[in-house]
């Protein structure tokens, strides 16, 4: 009886050894294959917080319409939207379309490309609206403009901006109210009650797609452009190719040969005219590009517009 117990205890004892080393062949087998998932786990949430971290950089500063004046009871503004790796040199892009300025939410401003991509090389991007048609004609805007870069350079150290280092861009319309911007800076009136009328408007440099620059043959009643029915007599003084003179702000134009609504033409004689005063001026010419580019013509277009910005805009003059 005492052999068959001993037999018995012996029997498992060896059967708990077994069990015991397979246990511990199961968890040696096991354990790498946990450190490899938690090790994993650990990597995928290093690179989520990455991840996470890197877009918080990439998210824009927004402040929305600021108002720069008032006409009728109503507002006019601009919204500010800085880049976190900022480079102190800011460009407004004037926000208009026959002379009708839209709004849109300004976090929605990637839409553009030439938006995206200069705020991505660090510029402050300043959206600007004015007064549109049908109520406003184009001596109108060019005057919201005008007071618009004043209460900009007025402001810059609140907007943490280097007014010396302000540029200007639009397309169509909005390009040729950059382009009366370029062509009609002032230092302001000294004698002004008002800060910002006190205040120069002044950009160092413009660049422009498809803009209107002689208005001169354009003015009349209009039902696609009410903005242009005005007295024929003002038409001059917003022309941009009757205003270009030396000391005009340096002038990049872009231009398609099938554009049929603004004529290639407008940039080709305002190049003319910027030469014959010395004044720093390039006109990209896209082949086949209607009024709007599209695709690498887009691409082509943004790339001369951030290489001239970056040609006039780089360095502080502070």
């Amino acid at each position: 009886m005492n052999w068959e117990n001993k037999k018995c205890n012996r029997w498992n004892f060896e059967q708990t050894n077994r069990s015991v080393w397979f246990v511990l062949l199961l968890v040696g087998w096991a354990l790498p294959s946990v450190a490899q998932n938690a090790l994993a786990v650990e990597e995928s949430e290093a690179v989520e917080s990455v991840k996470q971290t890197e877009q918080k950089l990439l998210e824009p500063e927004l402040t929305g319409e600021v108002i720069y004046g008032h006409k009728v009871g109503m507002a006019l503004t601009y919204d500010v939207i800085h880049p976190k790796n900022r480079n102190g040199a800011a460009v407004i892009f004037v926000v208009s379309g026959g002379w009708n300025s839209t709004y849109f939410p300004p976090q929605n401003f990637r839409q553009i490309g030439l938006l995206a991509k200069l705020f991505d090389a660090g510029y402050t991007l300043i959206l600007m609206r004015h007064g549109s048609a049908p109520m406003f004609k184009v001596p109108e805007a060019v005057d919201d403009i005008r007071l618009g870069v004043r209460h900009v350079r007025a402001n810059a150290d609140r907007l943490g901006i280097e007014a010396d280092r302000l540029g200007i861009c639009g397309a169509s319309a909005g390009g040729h109210l950059s382009l009366m911007i370029g062509a009609t800076a002032d230092e302001g009136s000294p004698r002004a009650r008002s800060e910002v009328d006190r205040t120069a408007c002044r950009v160092a440099c413009v660049a422009t797609y498809f803009p209107p620059t002689d208005l001169r043959g354009m003015v009349g009643p209009s039902d696609q452009f009410p903005a242009l029915d005005f007295d024929k007599k003002l038409a001059e003084g917003v022309s941009p190719i009757a205003l270009a003179k030396e000391g005009t702000a340096p002038t990049l134009m872009v231009h398609g040969t099938q554009d049929r609504l603004v004529p290639k033409h407008h940039s080709e004689r305002l190049k003319s005219k910027l030469d014959e005063v010395n004044v720093p001026c390039e006109l990209l010419i896209l082949e086949g590009a209607g009024h709007g580019f599209r695709g690498k013509q887009a691409e082509e277009a943004e790339k001369a517009v951030l290489e001239w910005f970056a040609k006039f805009l780089s360095e502080s003059k502070q």
